[in-house]
């Protein structure tokens, strides 16, 4: 996968809470820091997110997407 942003950070869901619109996206990254992203509940259908997935968050500006291998 190609991509611009330079801010990556690999880690694992640890849980993800999906609402009406939107989702929330735990990411355990490989420090003992956890990232919580806040993505659209259909990204996580379309990337079929869910706990134990191994994922890479990508950082740019203010934004934290979420991409998965």
């Amino acid at each position: 996968m190609k991509i611009s942003a330079r801010n990556m950070l690999k880690g694992k869901v640890t849980g993800v809470d999906v609402g009406a619109v939107m989702a929330n996206v735990k990411i355990k990254i490989e420090s003992p820091d956890v990232i919580t992203a806040i993505i659209t509940k259909e990204s996580v259908k379309d990337l079929d997110i869910k706990d134990g997935d191994k994922v890479i968050a990508l950082i740019k500006s203010t934004e934290v997407m979420v991409a998965k291998e």
